[in-house]
């Protein structure tokens, strides 16, 4: 019988108790369990999401206003859980086993993602901050996992180094709210907010709190550390980078501005909006010259980014929604896409990143290169791919609030960057073979490539009232 007070948090209770069990077995058992451990992780994991099903979805606000268990933040972590638990599979044959692929790995994974639980449930300044805090500490150890590798490491230390300044951003701004508010709680600085014209103090609170945010979420202009994190961190764990904590990231800035900064939505939006545009135009321009696909995807999670604070910058029910929406599709599209990244091996089984080693690929590998296809066109926004709704969503959002010029500003963006996306279909099919990838015999990653093509696939159309349906409550549940 779970204490009806602890219920409401028992996803998080899973992953933490849980967690600290399999790190004691890890101690035990050292490199010997590693494959142990990972598919208890994943077990772990999946068991966290179908802790979601009750109280952690309806039950309100719990510990005095801190977090809050409803629909949206399990709406999130429905979406992070399970991309986690696919970064522990996908690291199983890409880490050299007996030197590389170690137990720590997916219990990093497990802390970090109990750090986006509460980031994502988080209604106080406190829990933002903590639960961001044991997400980004779990992820500086990871980026840097591959000690005999130079990029891994010099990755780790940027990592560091620049999310250490962002957090010294970010407390600094939860200083000022909480000096100029006298709470921690969003409900109050909404109070404070909504009491008259915000003093200088508070803007400055607000706008400080906001860049800290938008260094995890990798918007523009504190994008600077994706890109290098990207390319040198192993791509298992740039596989968990460019889903999971993103997907926390942007929905921990949607809480904070439709609940915390609803009555100062003016001052907010214009940030928004600054850092929308600048994400998107960048992410779709800088990606043209990259001959690494791993960089190439960093400046398309920057990209995608972009297009979700459309949808925040919107407001009200209908622009959270569209985020949510936009958030779980990108996920599928983008953890497609690093799966492929995974499967590109040369013939002695060493990893292969470079764009020019794709030629030809549809000639050699067919099947490989479709889904690869797929989860570009999808990702471009082309139709009648899945991708294409999510951007239709946003910018639907927009428009319905006043802001066409935003959504044409978007829609541009999406032609502009649609070129690199293409680019890589192009050298797949058209280019001459380049020497061919060794097989790679990871029969359960190519039933989750097969999977998340089928759901970015037309086939995914169907999900789109469901989905819909669910982001509507999900949203709801924040006004």
């Amino acid at each position: 019988m779970i204490p009806r007070f602890t219920a409401p948090l028992l996803p998080e209770l899973v992953l933490s108790i849980g967690g600290t069990i399999l790190m004691l077995l890890a101690a035990f058992t050292g490199r010997r369990g590693a494959t142990l451990v990972s598919w208890l992780a994943v077990l772990l994991l999946l068991g966290a999401t179908v802790a979601l099903i009750g109280p952690p979805s309806h039950a309100g606000p719990v510990f005095d206003g801190m977090v809050s268990a409803d629909l949206f933040a399990s709406f999130g972590k429905a979406i992070m859980f399970p991309a986690a638990a696919v970064a522990i599979i996908a690291a199983h044959g890409w880490f050299e086993r007996g030197t590389e692929h170690a137990s720590e790995y997916s219990v990093l994974i497990v802390f970090a993602a109990a750090g986006m639980s509460v980031m994502v449930s988080a209604t106080s300044l406190v829990a933002l901050y903590v639960g961001l805090e044991l997400n980004s500490l779990a992820g500086y150890v990871l980026a840097a996992y591959r000690r005999s590798d130079e990029r891994s490491a010099e990755a780790g230390l940027k990592y560091f180094v620049l999310g250490a300044l962002a957090s010294g951003i970010l407390l600094y701004g939860i200083s000022l709210l909480y000096g100029f508010t006298g709470t921690m709680t969003f409900t109050g600085i909404a109070a404070a907010f909504a009491r008259g014209t915000p003093s200088l103090g508070l803007l400055f609170g607000l706008v400080f709190v906001l860049a800290g945010l938008a260094f995890k979420a990798s918007a523009v202009p504190f994008h600077m550390w994706t890109p290098d994190v990207y390319e040198g961190a192993p791509t298992p764990v740039t596989t968990f980078f460019a889903s999971a904590p993103k997907v926390a990231a942007v929905l921990l800035a949607t809480r904070l501005c439709v609940e915390g900064l609803g009555p100062a939505t003016d001052a907010w939006r214009q940030i928004v909006i600054f850092a929308a545009l600048a994400s998107i135009f960048l992410g779709a321009i800088a990606a043209y010259g990259q001959t690494n696909i791993k960089r190439l995807l960093a400046y398309s999670s920057i990209n995608n980014v972009g297009f979700a604070m459309i949808g925040l910058a919107a407001g009200g029910a209908r622009g959270a929604s569209s985020v949510l929406f936009y958030m779980a599709v990108y996920v599928v599209m983008t953890l497609g896409a690093f799966l492929c990244v995974l499967w590109m091996r040369d013939e002695e089984g060493r990893p292969v990143e470079s764009i020019v080693s794709l030629s030809g690929l549809a000639q050699t590998r067919p099947r490989f290169a479709a889904a690869f296809a797929i989860f570009m066109f999808s990702l471009a926004g082309i139709p009648p791919l899945f991708g294409f709704w999510p951007k239709l969503v946003v910018f639907n959002a927009a428009v319905a609030s006043g802001y066409v010029a935003l959504a044409v500003a978007g829609i541009l963006g999406t032609v502009i960057g649609a070129y690199y996306y293409l680019k890589i279909v192009k050298v797949m099919y058209m280019d001459e073979p380049a020497a061919p990838y060794a097989r790679v015999r990871e029969p359960v990653q190519g039933l989750l490539i097969l999977v998340a093509a089928i759901l970015v696939s037309p086939l995914g159309y169907l999900l789109i009232g469901p989905l819909g349906s669910l982001t509507d409550k999900a949203a709801g549940s924040l006004f």
